[in-house]
């Protein structure tokens, strides 16, 4: 493959881990990279001994040639050479790493590259401006179809540095936090750019949260100023984000400024925290010096839900996560020299971070930003925007897919798709009849479709079909295949290992590396608990997982009181607390079922107060709580569906039993399992029958539609 690795070019048609693995690692001009140590000369890899840490020079004339499991067989047995050397080739250090690792996963103690220095935004940015400065960095494919801006690595480094300097200006320094509230377009990603410049530490939140989730995210991290823009553009729609920006800072009293950038020409009130943000970067320099970090120095703070109602701030530093998105970018997707990539997710999740800005720019590669709907104006959207920017690498969720399914295939057919090489599916397990669809129709049958397994806390993609040997299979709906330095462990219920193939479990890995999550932001107690506490010695995914009978991964779930509705992880407390608060309500209980489009959606079981007697009391307070979880969460957070109960299964401490709720929602009501632990068994009956009552319901209201 032909990619931009730091300041120096692969030559075409190698491949880049056989390659770092086995040159001289000496560093090429303009390089600051680990040196060799004495006596290393050509044909030596300035790599690391196992065991210490440390580096010291291995000869190895025996890599080249060597097949993918072979190599990976090394990444897990020696991840000091694997790792060290590719983080000496890949990133260009101010300050050389003295040790590779310093990890022990029972207290949650995760280091990489210590002692080194580097600046995130010059490896994604300057290392390419000093070679190519005109090549395009960012496509922004806006909400109207054939209105896409172009950015180059130019461009994007010299607005980075006027967004840098303007934070600056404005009271931001090293470690400070900043939240990011934009939509998807060049601005946000400069602005997330910019804090890595000067060390600051940005959240993203993401452009659909309410005013309440906002601030709580903005409150736990204590951000200093917050970005954002008047207005979002999207499917033909207008969001006033500024808005939802003013009510949440009310509550927020660490927050000094508010920069605003204008993403409509429409009118926005501004008060005393509001700064316009082009006019004030307009007066500052296009040159900003890059701050040194410490290779686990913070680099940004992402909050997801959890089992628990409050959402936590997940912790991700500087040199292991940019490693590991840059190098999963490219063995993942199969990203060459020159490639348009297309990943159509949002920036406000760790997809929009590690494979539209991170990763994709650390290597050099030009991305699309798409601000759009999969729908608008017309169901050829995605396939209209592939043929116009050629795009390479298609990486979206099957949720997108089992929407475009449903409409008839000249919507994809009368496009030109002969440009995609890769696809790849993200945010949720796709199912076949998606994955059928998305290879044969979109695809043609001939590009490899990735289903790619990983979370925020990963980093990156850790299981996935690819990289392998050419023309190894790809299981449909199977992600298969760690990548480099993963080691899945499935457990059994006793907490042991499970040996040997086609068994089924907790999934776990068993080892660390460079991209995983450090900590949950200012409560590592609760990141040890959420974590390694389950399996100590291992990193506990909260999924199940199947081992096929050829040794390929199958993700089968979750486990715990977590749900995807559209790529999005919601916690069921989250959505339990919000409808708690409701004066009617004494107590709900919240499970997902599964949906045809949106993979998984919310089901509220509620228990209504007394006073709430009339049929038309209680669709009121129906309504209310809708309105309620939309304005606390997310208006994607609101449940499909409310049930209401007399009571609620529990055991005889208090315990809600979820999966009885969870096969009644799902017409399952026949195989409950053991209820003899339940405080009223009876409870059982009555949810089913008024869930049936519910089920006829649904049905009539369907016919007369």
């Amino acid at each position: 493959m032909a990619a931009q690795t730091g300041s120096r070019n692969l030559r075409p048609g190698t491949s880049l881990l056989k390659t770092l693995l086995t040159r001289s690692l000496r560093p090429g001009p303009g390089h600051r990279g680990v040196r060799p140590g004495p006596g290393a000369g050509p044909g030596q890899s300035r790599s690391l001994s196992s065991g210490t840490g440390r580096l010291s020079p291995v000869w190895s004339p025996q890599l080249p040639g060597r097949s993918h499991q072979e190599l990976y067989r090394l990444s897990v047995s020696d991840p000091d050479q694997f790792w060290g050397s590719a983080a000496a080739d890949r990133l260009r250090w101010i300050k050389p790493f003295q040790r590779v690792r310093d990890c022990e996963l029972s207290s949650g103690r995760i280091g990489w590259f210590l002692g080194g220095q580097l600046n995130v935004s010059v490896n994604c940015l300057d290392v390419h401006v000093e070679k190519h400065p005109d090549r395009v960095a960012l496509i922004w494919e806006r909400d109207e179809p054939g209105t896409e801006e172009k950015v180059t690595y130019r461009e994007l480094l010299e607005t980075t540095c006027r967004l840098a300097n303007t934070l600056k200006s404005h009271g931001v320094c090293k470690g400070d936090r900043v939240a990011i509230y934009m939509p998807v377009c060049p601005l946000a990603v400069a602005a997330m750019l910019a804090c890595a410049r000067i060390g600051a530490v940005h959240t993203v939140v993401f452009a659909g949260f309410s005013s309440e989730a906002l601030a709580g995210r903005i409150q736990d991290a204590e951000c200093k100023v917050v970005l954002t823009c008047n207005q979002a553009v999207r499917g033909g729609r207008l969001l006033d984000l500024k808005r939802t920006v003013d009510e949440a800072v009310r509550s927020c009293p660490s927050v000094r400024h508010v920069l605003v950038a204008r993403r409509t020409s429409n009118p926005t009130a501004m008060g005393k925290l509001d700064v316009p943000l082009e006019e004030v970067m307009s007066q500052h320099a296009s040159v900003c010096p890059p701050e040194p970090m410490d290779s686990e120095d913070l680099l940004f703070l992402l909050y997801t839900s959890g089992s628990t109602g409050k959402p936590k701030g997940i912790v991700h530093t500087q040199a292991g996560y940019l490693l590991y998105a840059a190098l999963t970018h490219q063995f993942v997707f199969d990203y060459r020299d020159g490639d348009v990539f297309g990943c159509v997710a949002d920036v406000g999740w760790i997809t929009g971070h590690s494979y539209i800005v991170y990763g994709p720019l650390c290597n050099g590669a030009t991305s699309v930003l798409f601000e759009s709907t999969p729908v608008y104006p017309d169901p050829g959207r995605y396939w209209e925007t592939v043929q116009r920017l050629r795009i390479n690498q298609f990486y979206g969720a099957p949720t997108a897919i089992r929407l475009l399914l449903k409409y008839d295939e000249s919507w994809v057919k009368k496009y030109d798709r002969s440009s995609l090489r890769t696809l790849g599916s993200v945010g949720e397990p796709i199912n076949h009849e998606a994955w059928d669809w998305f290879y044969n129709v979109v695809g043609d049958g001939r590009c490899p479709l990735v289903d790619t397994w990983w979370q925020t806390e990963t980093g990156g993609v850790c299981i996935a079909p690819r990289p392998a040997e050419d023309g190894a299979e790809i299981i449909p709906a199977m992600a298969m295949r760690p990548f480099f330095g993963i080691q899945p462990a499935l457990m059994g219920e006793q907490g042991e290992p499970l040996t040997g193939n086609d068994v089924s479990g907790a999934l776990c890995i068993s080892q660390p590396w460079p991209g995983m999550a450090r900590s949950i932001f200012r409560d590592h107690q609760r990141f040890v608990d959420a974590y390694f506490k389950p399996y100590p010695g291992y990193y506990f995914t909260g999924d199940a997982a199947f081992r096929s009978p050829d040794g390929y991964y199958q993700i089968t779930g979750r486990m715990d009181d977590v749900i995807n509705v559209s790529g999005h992880r919601l916690g069921t407390a989250e959505i339990e607390d919000a409808l708690d608060e409701h004066p009617a309500v004494p107590e709900s209980a919240v499970i997902g079922i599964p949906h045809d489009i949106k993979g998984e959606v919310p089901f509220a079981f509620v228990v209504l107060k007394d006073a709430v007697a009339s049929p038309s009391e209680e669709d009121a307070v129906l309504t209310q709580l809708r309105s309620l979880v939309a304005t606390k969460i997310a208006k994607y957070a609101v449940p499909d569906h409310f049930l209401v109960v007399q009571q609620l299964p529990k055991t005889r401490s208090g315990k809600i039993m979820r999966r009885i709720l969870r096969k009644i929602a799902s017409g399952a009501a026949g195989d409950l399992g053991d209820v003899s632990t339940l405080d009223d068994p009876s409870v059982v009956m009555e949810i089913i029958e008024a869930h049936e009552l519910y089920r006829k319901q649904q049905s009539q209201e369907e016919k007369k539609k």
